[in-house]
């Protein structure tokens, strides 16, 4: 048998992967499991943007390969977007570059400016993604902490004390996922100061800037930012799009172009009926992120009720699309506790292990589900806690066979 490469030892199959396929054999007709583990939106995205899909698609010649760098109307509208939600001012024609999804960008960016054992600070908790890549490129990796204490802040100024000179890429992710934490201009600054006086890129993934947040900022609005910082975005959770698979990176020239470099091999370019709709898609207004949001907000009261069903405690008011909560203190395992409530329950919530070692007490619950639903979850919740669930045995070989 051929052996696979070294470097896919340093690395797992992503959690959700394995989770997801052990959810699927639970699911029943009768009994089907209330999925509140996963960030994929439940909404539509807008009618104009489907319309244009379905136009764009009826004609035989957009079925071709495309631009490596999208067609300028998508870049265009990008570098708007950019100005009118962060005040940003971007070239399409050179420091933006779209993406199949923000999450390929994280690979493409390690591949660029990673050399073998060069060091890559990413956030605990954080998006597992960030470890992962790094290490698929040569990388070293080294975590910072999202300090409980500081409302899962980062501690600049210890950071700033410790040797950073193997430093190369710096990954934050504000808002951040999974806490919730948005940062201020303030941190922003001193983010991009760090990154300029130790010769490393920053690089900020910005998917959930639109959803819940009041006061939504780039990196890149930062004054020296075009000199360390590149930013990720996306239409995933903002325009409802994520199995669209429609994102983007921002920078400066140079950084760009070296991305392009190792994008240009992976791929054959985005479907051009994609990039049509996108451009619709980018056109949306205040109104469209305002019934969003509402809609978000109505469900985020659901699911603070669901999390004080389990006796959890998290801070309110928390932005992106989920809640990020510690489990109560006389849970001793919270990934048997979370297995407990998807075999009793029927109720699949994320242990907070899955983000790093700082999540160990803590989950997070998806808010990509209907009021109806949440209701559902809470109910057989508080009859799983009184003992009278009915939902087969707790066995998950024998619940699952």
């Amino acid at each position: 048998m051929i052996q696979p490469a070294k470097r896919i030892q340093q690395v797992e199959e992503y959690y959700f992967s394995r989770k997801l396929a052990e959810v699927r054999k639970l699911d029943r007709p009768e009994a089907p499991v209330i999925n509140l583990g996963i960030g994929s939106p439940d909404l539509a995205p807008s009618p104009e943007t489907i319309q244009a899909l379905s136009a764009s698609a009826e004609k035989p010649a957009h079925h071709g390969y495309q631009n490596y760098k999208g067609i300028p109307a998508l870049r265009q509208g990008i570098a708007e977007f950019y100005r009118s939600i962060y005040g940003v001012s971007l070239q399409p024609d050179s420091e933006v570059l779209p993406l199949m999804g923000s999450k390929e960008g994280i690979f493409h960016i390690s591949m660029a400016f990673l050399n073998e054992g060069d060091e890559v600070l990413i956030p605990d908790p954080g998006y597992p993604t960030y470890a992962s890549a790094a290490r698929l490129a040569g990388g070293a990796v080294r975590t910072y902490a999202m300090n409980e204490s500081l409302g899962w802040g980062i501690d600049i100024e210890a950071l700033s004390r410790q040797d950073l000179s193997r430093v190369r890429i710096m990954w934050v992710n504000f808002p951040h996922m999974p806490t919730g934490r948005v940062a201020s201009t303030d941190e922003l600054t001193a983010l991009v100061d760090l990154a300029r006086k130790n010769h490393f890129l920053i690089v900020n993934d910005n998917p959930y800037s639109l959803i819940l947040n009041e006061a939504p900022r780039s990196i890149l609005a930062v004054p020296g930012a075009d000199e360390v910082a590149m930013e990720l975005n996306s239409l995933s959770k903002s325009h409802n799009m994520a199995g669209w698979r429609i994102g983007w990176v921002a920078g400066r020239r140079e950084y760009i172009d070296a991305v392009l470099k190792v994008k240009s091999n992976m791929d054959s370019g985005m479907f051009l009926s994609l990039q049509h709709a996108a451009v619709e898609a980018l056109k949306l207004g205040p109104g469209w992120f305002e019934q969003l949001n509402q809609t978000y907000r109505q469900r985020r009261k659901k699911g603070e009720s669901l999390l004080r069903a389990l006796g959890c405690s998290f801070e309110e008011n928390q932005s992106g699309l989920f809640l990020w909560a510690r489990v109560p203190s006389i849970i001793e395992d919270v990934e048997a506790w979370v297995d407990d409530l998807l075999y009793g329950a029927r109720v699949f919530i994320t242990p907070g292990t899955v983000f790093g070692p700082a999540g160990k007490r803590h989950v997070r619950l998806s808010l990509c589900a209907t009021e109806s639903i949440m209701d559902e979850a809470c109910l057989r919740i508080q009859r799983w806690k009184a003992g009278v669930a009915d939902f087969g045995s707790l066995d998950p070989k024998m619940d699952a066979a």
